[in-house]
């Protein structure tokens, strides 16, 4: 990892570059790639399929078959921990319900507001180096409490054009509708536009690729909602003295293990701890299945010192980490001054791994800065907030006058009329 000490503010915004691609250089594949769905649709998703992740697929959805082989599969020691996970995950989502708000702005105007559900969602499961069968849970959960009707779940085939059967179990588990044996770009493709078999969906869900995360983007253009933009993992640890470097290291290293383009950062106010820190983490990369991997995103990762508190918060919300680690002598510090982050991880014992697959908040996250205006996935992420308004008689005679001014201003003479024909009527 690079060493950064005291950097001045004029090359933080260099510093805190995250190691992905323009949009440029990738839009111009993903236009192409959506041209030919739309136009082509199932005949396009499966040569895609075949390109890109190797396989010829005959058939385009998991079947019951394959459910019921993924369910013999699974260890009880994994079901009872997906068992774990589901309980916590539906705990704190369903705290998040509320209730119809309602009000009397003035005497015969009634407002309230109601929530309804997305009816169609999309959620998408990477499948790549690791089968994230934790992100249907995070994804799946809070859809089904909201009430979704339809609930499409794709993901990415291996080789032989199976689905991991943890993906498949935790699927069935959460109320997922229809499992798509499809990833990638086209698999976003599929959701927006339709097939003559996979459903168009109205929102899609789920973390990718640099690539997954600009075909979303896309995806807006024609009419199709998306939780944020989610790309490559990242996170962000703060530490002093008070921290235990092994911990720490562990973080970092959770992190670097994603994905080649992964981003991991830690910023500490002690050069000794940055040290120690350092040491474990060579230490433990040694011992990871994944070391190739995180070594790569190693070399996109930074350690950074620098001299107070105040400018390593400062600093810490200028990146709008996805995660972050809160790990000092004055953890309330940083609590109470972050703005711009995904989670937060608070203490010495609460790694981030919690957090990716138990405690019970969600993992998906907006990244590459994007915590400066977007939230987390949360329940209100499926669920429509509608409106409504109920005006007596003695209502529009309360209000009409002012409405019939507003609208005058504004030169909408038929706005005005509207309201004027209901107060003469009441004349």
């Amino acid at each position: 990892m690079k060493k950064v000490i005291n950097p001045p503010k004029n090359v933080w915004l260099e510093l805190l570059q995250r190691p992905t691609q323009t949009v440029e250089a990738i839009e111009e594949t993903v236009t192409a790639i959506f041209a030919d769905v739309k136009r082509n649709g199932n005949d396009g998703v499966k040569r895609y399929t075949s390109i890109f992740d190797g396989v010829e697929l005959d058939e385009l959805f998991v079947s019951q078959a394959e459910i019921d082989e993924a369910n013999q599969l699974i260890s009880e020691e994994l079901k009872q921990a997906i068992a774990l996970a589901k309980a916590n995950i539906t705990a704190f989502h369903t705290a998040q319900k509320t209730a119809k708000v309602t009000i009397e702005t003035t005497e015969g105007v009634t407002c309230w507001q109601e929530k309804r559900p997305i009816q169609k969602v999309g959620l998408y499961i990477p499948g790549g180096t690791a089968p994230l069968f934790s992100s249907v849970l995070m994804l799946a959960i809070p859809a089904k409490i909201a009430g979704c009707d339809e609930i499409v779940l794709s993901t990415p085939p291996n080789k032989k054009g199976k689905i991991h059967p943890a993906i498949i179990y935790a699927a069935q588990q959460c109320g997922v509708t229809k499992i798509v044996k499809v990833g990638g770009i086209q698999a976003i493709a599929a959701l927006t536009f339709g097939t003559e078999t996979i459903p168009q969906v109205y929102k899609i869900f789920g973390p990718g690729n640099q690539f997954v995360t600009v075909a979303k983007q896309l995806a807006t253009k024609y009419g199709v909602a998306i939780d944020m933009p989610a790309g490559p993992s990242e996170l962000l640890v703060v530490a002093d003295e008070s921290a235990n470097a092994d911990f720490v290291a562990s973080d970092l290293l959770s992190q670097a293990e994603h994905g080649t383009d992964s981003q991991v950062i830690l910023v500490s106010t002690s050069l000794e701890k940055l040290k120690s820190v350092e040491i474990a983490l060579e230490n433990q990369l040694q011992q990871l299945s994944r070391k190739k991997i995180a070594e790569k995103a190693i070399e996109n990762s930074k350690l950074i010192f620098v001299e107070t508190k105040e400018i390593a918060l400062e600093l810490i919300n200028e990146y709008g980490p996805e995660h972050f680690i809160v790990c000092t002598n004055d953890n309330d510090f940083y609590v109470n001054g972050i703005q711009n982050a995904g989670s937060v991880f608070i203490g010495n014992y609460t790694p981030e791994s919690a957090g990716d697959y138990a405690s019970g908040t969600n993992h998906t996250l907006p990244t590459n800065g994007y915590t400066k205006a977007y939230s987390g996935v949360n329940l209100d992420s499926f669920l429509k907030a509608i409106s409504f308004q109920k005006i007596s008689e003695i209502g529009i005679q309360k209000i009409g006058n002012a409405i019939e001014v507003l609208a005058s201003e504004e030169g909408l003479d038929a706005h005005k009329n509207a309201v004027t024909l209901r107060l003469n009527s009441l004349k």
